[in-house]
């Protein structure tokens, strides 16, 4: 007899479980049983498992009988006549859902024509092994699975037209490129998704070559003249919130122009572009430390002495301002109520982001680099007919990587910039290339698309002919921008003295131990001195019990806390983070005795 598990739990046992199975599946194609049923057969175990429960990823697949797809020419045409739907194809038994658990007793066909009498299932598409974003990338069957997984990383990360009504949304960090193209070279999956409606990246003219070594290690050389005819161009946009807040004992939050006698007023400087009610107005321009929202708070810590204090009504500043290193213009402003009625401003800042060094592009093939060299149009190659390429693109990213695609988009582009149509670029169902090679041919071009091209500068003609034509490049979210930082003095961490972490809070940049013994290798270990003394402190210690003393600036004296007065003091400089940990083995009960001796 063979065990019957319903959900994990024990149902019953059958005598012929083989039987039993198609006598379920029959039933479940019938429409007798729900098709969220499936299940599966552990021999070695004889157990029949049936899974009905909730959170399983299942996946629809044409059911195959007697060696044939049950999927036909005539389900086919009642499909696109919309006399069909797809729940009538689950009802009437071609298509079911399967899960992971009863795909393992499955035969599985990639296409029609690979079906033999063994098969159970065929596939809808072969894409469909891909997920939504992977489907969008053409000719993928002609690259590594791991490029083509950069290549739908990187799409998730360019910038386009991410939605219609971005005017009247307070997104958080959102980029938008200004002038959008739809691709050339598309897939199916470019039609199905609506992509076209939200495009995200531009159609450029590629040479793989070198230029002056400036492309070297995926980097690409742009031309000045495309960025300067509006390539690449972006709109940043991010919103700054303030909400007038209640406290208890009837203490409210103000928004407006805080008086000069608030704790923490900035300057007039800095309140300059307020108007009457506290708030910036549109289209100001802004900079670091401008204020955009004045506010003022009451005080933090209401003691009981403070309630007989004349100082009691002393508010607190607490206005919102630019960040470190932003600038931009005031995009939008909003006044309205949050959800537990208080008074809520938006206000939205916009920043132009303009292609420069170090801004990240990427084709659809994982093929990412930063920007090495703008060149100045009049000194970018061109070809005989006078094409000058928008972007230049490294030949050594090719051969390691094993992107053919990106090659074969490249001429797919060009065939259809010059015959003016969309190419299909499918994956496993695409253009062949030598249909693409044979119509680039007729339209007058070296049918392996390299162009003989001439040097900019010199106008002499290059001795090798270039590999040039039409791709999809996108502008990824890493600008150069938004990461450059750096500092000298700055602000530092109540507890520990050292510089605060991170850009937005103007924080240093961490000189860690391998890049210590870079400095070592270079000779340069005196600069360690500099560089490892960010919390240096000048603290006395006791000679007598090794412990730090104490310095009592008031009455000018220092003492031992365990010898007393009388104790030989000295002056110690040391790392602040050394001192805390001091601290803490003190708390442990264990004595951290201090040695001195003198330096030479």
């Amino acid at each position: 007899m063979t065990e019957v598990y319903l959900n994990g739990i024990y149902a019953g046992e059958v005598e012929d479980a083989n039987e039993f199975i198609q006598q379920l599946r029959n039933e479940r194609r019938k429409g007798i049983l729900s098709n969220n049923i499936n299940f599966k057969y552990k021999e070695n175990e004889d157990g029949i498992y049936v899974e009905s429960s909730p959170g399983r990823a299942r996946r629809p697949l044409v059911i195959v009988k007697d060696g044939k797809s049950s999927l036909t020419d005539a389900h086919i045409k009642q499909l696109q006549k919309n006399e069909l739907t797809w729940k009538d194809l689950v009802e009437q038994g071609v298509l079911e859902y399967i899960d992971a658990g009863e795909e393992e007793s499955t035969m599985i066909a990639l296409r029609e024509e690979d079906i033999t009498p063994e098969h159970t299932h065929v596939e809808i598409s072969p894409m469909l092994m891909l997920g939504l974003c992977t489907s969008l990338v053409p000719f993928s069957e002609y690259c590594p699975s791991s490029r083509i997984n950069g290549g739908s990383k990187n799409q998730k990360q360019a910038l386009g037209f991410y939605i219609a009504n971005y005017p009247i949304r307070m997104d958080m960090d959102v980029s938008l490129l200004n002038s959008p193209q739809k691709p050339i070279v598309q897939t199916i999956m470019h039609d199905i998704s609506e992509y076209n409606k939200h495009p995200s990246g531009q159609n450029v003219v590629v040479a793989i070559m070198s230029y002056k070594g400036y492309n070297m290690d995926d980097s690409v050389i742009i031309n000045q003249g495309s960025i300067q005819r509006g390539y690449g161009r972006s709109t940043y946009y991010r919103p700054a919130v303030a909400e007038q807040l209640r406290y208890s004992g009837g203490l409210v939050d103000e928004i407006g122009i805080p008086d000069k006698d608030v704790k923490g007023y900035k300057s007039e400087k800095d309140y300059r572009l307020l108007e009457d009610d506290g708030i910036i107005s549109s289209e100001t321009t802004v900079s670091e430390d401008d204020v955009l929202i004045g506010k003022t708070s009451p005080p933090r810590f209401l003691s009981s002495m403070d309630e007989y204090n004349l100082a009691v009504n002393l508010r607190r500043e607490s206005s919102i301002s630019m960040k470190h290193g932003e600038k931009g213009v005031i995009d939008f402003v909003l006044v309205t109520e949050n959800s537990e009625g208080n008074k809520q401003v938006q206000v939205r800042i916009r920043e132009t982001k303009i292609p420069e060094i170090g801004d990240k592009f990427t084709s659809r093939y994982g093929q990412k680099g930063v920007i090495g060299l703008i060149v100045p149009h009049q000194d970018m190659p061109f070809s005989s007919s006078g094409m000058i390429p928008d972007l230049i693109f490294s030949p050594h990213g090719i051969p390691s990587r094993m992107t053919v695609a990106h090659l074969l988009e490249s001429v797919a582009g060009k065939v259809g910039a010059l015959s003016g149509r969309y190419i299909d670029g499918t994956v496993f169902d695409g253009e062949k290339e030598f249909d693409l090679r044979d119509e680039l041919l007729r339209h007058g071009f070296r049918e392996n698309g390299t162009e003989l091209m001439y040097n900019g500068i010199t106008g002499e003609a290059f001795e090798v002919k270039v590999f040039i034509g039409s791709q999809y490049y996108m502008k990824l979210k890493h600008m150069v921008s938004n990461k450059m930082h750096s500092r000298a003095r700055g602000p530092i961490q109540l507890l520990t003295r050292q510089p605060t972490e991170g850009r937005a809070k103007e924080g240093g940049l961490r000189l860690g131990e391998m890049e210590k013994d870079t400095f070592v290798a270079h000779g340069a270990s005196l600069l360690l001195k500099e560089r490892f003394d960010s919390d240096r402190t000048i603290l006395p210690v006791c000679e007598g019990s090794g412990l730090l003393a104490v310095h009592d600036t008031f009455r000018n004296k220092k003492f031992s806390q365990i010898l007393g007065e009388g104790a030989e003091i000295n002056d110690i400089e040391m790392s602040y983070a050394f001192k805390l940990f001091l601290d803490e083995l003190k708390s442990l009960g264990i004595y951290p005795k201090l040695v001195l001796k003198n330096k030479y």
